[in-house]
């Protein structure tokens, strides 16, 4: 493991999805896991993540539409929360996931909207 590169990823994984969540995946890692942490850590996050190609917001709009075609419910509502701090509104998140509707399907970008809707009456509450 590149040292280096997992602090830079923790710093920015961190700054994406709230420090609070992402140590709490890091301490609950077990024996099996912990690799895969890592591995999302330093390459993921200390790898692409760092990169200057792109800011963080485009990023985070990237990552909505791959989740909405993938399907991933869990994921897409840790990154709409991750959208959010980097700097994306509800009105973007909705026009990522319209235009999602158009290339991924309809039933993805609703569960999308569904799983954001619940994402955002958190936030709310906090």
């Amino acid at each position: 493991m590149n040292k280096e590169k997992f602090e830079k990823g923790l710093e920015i994984r961190r700054s994406v999805l709230g420090a609070e969540y992402v140590d709490q995946s890091i301490q609950n890692a077990t024996d099996f896991n912990r690799p895969m942490q890592e591995l999302v850590t330093e390459y993921c996050w200390g790898e692409i993540w760092a990169r200057e190609g792109l800011p963080k917001k485009t990023r985070s709009m990237l990552n909505l539409a791959m989740l909405t075609a993938l399907n991933r419910p869990h994921e897409l509502k840790l990154h709409v929360r991750g959208a959010v701090n980097n700097g994306l509104s509800k009105d973007d998140i909705q026009e990522v996931f319209l235009q999602a509707a158009i290339y991924c399907g309809v039933p993805a970008a609703i569960d999308s909207f569904r799983s954001a809707k619940e994402v955002f009456d958190e936030m709310d509450k906090e």
